[in-house]
């Protein structure tokens, strides 16, 4: 009997990954347990309910409780204060607006809260028409929450982008270096193996999670708070995956000359806090100034984020996530080819 063929380096070292990674309890709760439980923990936050009502000090002087009494209800709570106290609320940010008896009636307020302005304008409403003003022009309200426009939709798709980033750059980058910092990298030049095969395998892994770990996070906000995908569900995992594949390509790109983890940890930071901060994970990245959007844009996580968002909540095709997904390609590529030139065994 002929002994069976020996299976290809490539397949051998993605194996041993794939069990490595199973095997660690710690890489399986990072991956599917913490944006789980942070998508709860956000998702209640910031659940849909009425809007919490203005909080108003009047300040003591004559007329004040006549005041006091005209504002307050269900949208507004007003209480009086004597002016050091109202004063000092207001700057702590206890109160967002502070009405001073007049006439004239003086309001006091932070212009670059939006809450405040908001607090300015249900305060001014109810004194004028406590004055007797009457609205001339006939209007109805038709209120709606549409699926798509809420938080927890904007929230979803950026918790999946960020902990494919995350995913991707530490279980790979980090491992590889912990590797060269045991010795075990160095014994893989006794092995009939190529350096792209080795680096490849930790690329395969991740694309082989990404299939289980982006139907559980989606599968999580569908379940858990109605997040529905109105696009294709192949497109999004396509998406993701080219993303997954990007990420672990800047990973090895980052731990391919790293001497050790507190390097690598350094590295990785320098990389990933740009695109926590300023990919639109957790608000748009549209509240950056106009100045900072060019670089923004060509930040690999704002790209992904972007197209799971487009896909998930407008249900774009190929041709409308076209410029992110040549743009996370193009990461992938350049960042991998440059590894497997710039890697060192040592």
């Amino acid at each position: 009997m002929t002994d069976p063929a020996p299976r290809p380096a490539l397949v051998e070292l993605t194996l041993a990954r794939l069990r490595l990674f199973v095997r660690e309890p710690s890489a399986l709760f990072w991956t599917f347990g913490f944006p789980i439980i942070l998508g709860v923990a956000l998702g209640i936050a910031f659940r849909n309910k009425p809007p919490d009502p203005a909080i108003v000090a009047v300040q003591a002087g004559e007329g004040a409780e006549r005041i006091r009494a005209e504002i307050a209800g269900d949208t507004v709570r007003a209480q009086v204060e004597q002016e050091p106290a109202a004063r000092a609320e207001l700057r702590a940010g206890k109160v967002s607006l502070v009405v001073v008896p007049g006439p004239p009636i003086a309001y006091v307020y932070d212009v670059t809260r939006p809450e405040a302005r908001l607090a300015r304008l249900l305060v001014d409403d109810r004194l004028q028409r406590a004055e007797g003003r009457q609205d001339v022009a006939r209007v109805a309200d038709v209120e709606v929450t549409e699926p798509g426009a809420r938080y927890i939709d904007f929230l979803i798709p950026g918790l999946v982008g960020l902990t494919l980033m995350s995913s991707s750059m530490w279980g790979i980058g980090y491992l590889i270096v912990e590797m060269r910092t045991k010795k075990l990298v160095k014994r893989m030049l006794a092995t009939p193996m190529r350096r792209s095969d080795f680096l490849m395998s930790f690329v395969l892994m991740r694309a082989i999670f990404v299939v289980v770990e982006v139907p559980v996070l989606f599968g999580f906000g569908w379940a858990a708070f109605g997040v529905r995908v109105t696009g294709s569900i192949l497109l999004l995992l396509g998406v993701s995956l080219l993303g997954a594949l990007a990420f672990a390509g800047i990973g090895l790109l980052v731990a391919s000359r790293a001497e050790n983890t507190q390097t690598v940890g350094g590295l990785m930071n320098l990389v990933m806090m740009p695109m926590f901060v300023g990919s639109g994970v957790f608000f748009s990245a549209s509240h950056f100034p106009d100045a900072l959007q060019p670089a923004l844009r060509a930040l690999p996580l704002t790209a992904l984020n972007d197209a799971l968002r487009a896909i998930v909540n407008e249900g774009a095709g190929i041709a409308d996530v076209a410029r992110p997904v040549g743009l996370l390609a193009g990461y992938g590529v350049v960042s991998f080819a440059l590894a497997v030139r710039l890697f060192r065994w040592r």
